[in-house]
């Protein structure tokens, strides 16, 4: 056996095919060696970006000694797990299952059919003392015990596999049990876990909130908040505090632009250092909306710099956007980003910079002369001071050596980019960001187009799952509700494929038993060990709460019932999960909030949609929908097709919506 990785596509593969480990890709001819050789299988799951997964892979699987034991007692498998996300859920909810911590890289035990009997995360090659057990020590006891007892990790197997499926089915609920005081109560179950001093609804480790903040914006805009004064205050205080201690601390790179993939710390202090495409995508839409309620500047800054720095670094519309920057150079995390405090004196030369500095604290855990440059709170020097300040690092730190690039081109992600340039381009009234959606939309058809409608993916192309057709169907309509401010006639070329898209998606992923839509298709080749049905919210959007959105939108922009039936179908998975797990859905919260609040269709003048968009903007986000008829003289205001009387004027249009 050797190495088979040099002819993969993805960089997380190729990045490994130099290693002695015989690793082999997911493939089926890859489990029928591991049906011959009759030994357990190693499923090892991660990403390019992935810190932690690039020190285990020189500590250990660069290591001649592990590399051997590796190789005598297990057959080994890499999988990049943004190529197959199905296969990162299925052995991640099983990780959980055996009490395991849960994270990257992924490592799963495995009969030699994959179906997984144990597993865990980062192991060190050594004891290094904090609990974790030395990976050659849980090789041998792994391979020892297989020998010895095998029954009982087939038994495991089975057990794991059976409870997977389970998981599939949600607790199905009459669909009367949706009432409003179920959105409410989640914004205060959501509220109640923020931290108002820092910012963020969970303990350290924290991540972005991109879906909880745009329910809780979404919601602000219901009728029964605005009966509840008191709890729109701490649901407002909660959006903003959150929005402006992510941008102002050193999650956000104040040098570079881009948010950084998470801090490790309660105060956004800390963070580690990938930074990933979609992060950023879902975050520039969270800004853009969050602007529209509040017009803080600091939001319009991240906003711009951070599309500049995807725009720099990742891509461009006309050829997709690559999926993340490591968090490493030359072996050393965040060594991009980090200043000492010499460099920092040096360039930041005046009165005021040097008091930005002196209230600067080294990176914790890094070197003590380890500086990451960010906003502070202050009175006497005034955010455009401390932003022009901060310009000043940028021609030193584009000289520095810069984090691996990895250039897959993910649909879903490029998707979420759309949303966010079709997000940012309303908020701020800049038509070049809405251009770039258009062509970013643009590259999306012509290179996933085929892919999408054919029966399944080719021999050589990563398989499409639901989120990649859910994501771009949102795309699409988000497209749809604002193109015809620059291209006449456009918005029904996006309807009518977001239509097309959503019928190729019902019957390659719906479970025809119960509602719900499995994350990968029916048919594709290398065959997940289950199918599996993803209802919560991760690091982005589940598909099937961005199924909520679509089919609520198809219904009221077509039509047609069959749209509101698949609504109220998929809306009927998720009271229950409601009550258990509220923050864990909050895409489909704003999804339903949305809905239920009601979407806005404006048929107006062809002369008029620019300057109307540009009025709209002003006001808090709800999904608006204009519609440019050149034969009107008049504007006409429909809520959920509930038409009002013609407005003669786009004034009369917003007293209309919002008194």
């Amino acid at each position: 056996m050797h190495n088979q990785l040099s002819g993969e596509k993805s960089l997380y593969l190729r990045q490994r095919a130099h290693q002695k480990v015989a690793w082999l890709p997911y493939a089926e001819k890859s489990f029928d060696l591991a049906q011959k050789r009759d030994l357990p299988v190693l499923v090892s799951i991660g990403y390019s970006s992935c810190h932690w997964c690039q020190v285990m892979s020189r500590e250990c699987f660069e290591d001649d000694y592990v590399s051997s034991i590796m190789n005598r007692h297990f057959t080994c498998i890499l999988v990049d797990r943004e190529e197959r996300p199905d296969l990162d859920l299925i052995y991640m909810e099983a990780i959980r299952m055996f009490n395991q911590s849960a994270g990257w890289p992924l490592n799963a035990f495995c009969l030699p059919n994959g179906h997984p009997f144990w597993g865990g995360t980062y192991f060190p090659k050594e004891d290094v003392g904090r609990g974790l057990a030395p990976w050659p020590q849980v090789l041998m006891r792994i391979a020892t015990h297989f020998k010895k007892s095998r029954m009982e990790f087939t038994e495991n197997a089975d057990h794991v596999i059976r409870n997977l499926r389970h998981a599939n089915d949600a607790e199905i609920s009459n669909t009367d049990s949706w009432k409003s005081h179920l959105l409410l109560k989640a914004s205060q179950v959501l509220c109640s876990k923020h931290d108002d001093k820092n910012g963020g609804f969970t303990p350290a480790p924290k991540f972005p909130s991109s879906t909880k903040i745009d329910f809780l914006l979404a919601i602000q805009e219901s009728q029964s908040l605005r009966k509840n004064p008191t709890f729109e205050k701490t649901i407002d205080r909660s959006v903003q505090t959150t929005l402006e201690k992510m941008a102002s601390g050193t999650l956000f790179d104040h040098v570079n632009g881009g948010f950084f993939r998470y801090c490790v710390d309660d105060a956004w202090q800390s963070p580690h250092f990938e930074k990933m495409l979609a992060d950023n995508a879902l975050l520039i839409s969270s800004y853009s909306k969050g602007y529209r309620k509040r017009r803080n500047p600091l939001f319009k800054y991240a906003v711009e710099k951070t599309i500049r720095w995807a725009f720099t670094n990742l891509g461009s519309p006309e050829q997709g956007f690559g999926s993340s920057i490591s968090s490493e150079v030359n072996q050393f995390e965040g060594a991009q980003y980090l200043w000492s405090k010499e460099e920092l004196l040096r360039i930041l030369d005046e009165g005021d910079e040097k008091d930005m500095i002196s209230q600067w604290k080294p990176l914790e855990g890094a070197d003590q002369n380890a500086y990451l440059p960010h906003l502070i709170a202050s009175e006497s020097l005034p955010l455009s001071r401390q932003i022009e300040a901060l310009s000043k690092l940028i021609p030193l730190s584009e000289a520095y050596s810069k984090g691996a690039t990895d250039p897959k081109r993910i649909l879903g992600w490029n998707a979420l980019m759309v949303r966010a340039l079709v997000d940012a381009s309303i908020a701020f009234d800049n038509r070049d960001w809405l251009k770039h959606a258009v062509a970013l939309e643009g590259w999306i058809a012509s290179t996933f187009m085929e892919q999408a409608f054919a029966e399944q993916s080719g021999e050589d192309e990563p398989p499409l799952f639901l989120d990649d057709y859910a994501f771009w169907a949102e795309a699409l309509l988000q497209l749809c509700s604002v193109s015809e401010s620059i291209d006449h006639g456009s918005a029904t070329v996006y309807l009518e494929r977001a239509e097309r898209l959503v019928e190729s998606l019902t019957m390659k992923f719906r479970d025809e038993g119960i509602p719900g839509f499995f994350l990968s298709p029916k048919k594709m080749k290398n065959t997940p060990p289950c199918r599996k049905k993803h209802w919560f919210d991760n690091a982005t959007p589940s598909g099937n709460s961005s199924l909520l959105r679509i089919f609520s939108t198809l219904h009221v922009l077509t039509g047609k019932q069959k749209w509101e039936k698949e609504f109220t179908e998929a809306k009927a998975a998720y009271p229950k999960l409601v009550m258990k797990a509220s923050d864990g859905i909050s895409h489909a919260l704003c999804c339903i909030t949305e809905a239920t609040v009601g979407l806005i269709r404006i048929q107006c003048p062809a002369s008029e949609i620019s300057g109307l968009s540009k009025i709209l903007a002003e006001f808090p986000y709800r999904p608006i929908f204009l519609e440019a008829k050149k034969e009107v003289d008049q504007f006409t205001v429909c809520v959920n097709n509930v038409c009002m009387k013609p407005a003669a004027s786009p004034e009369e249009v917003i007293r209309q919506l919002f008194g």
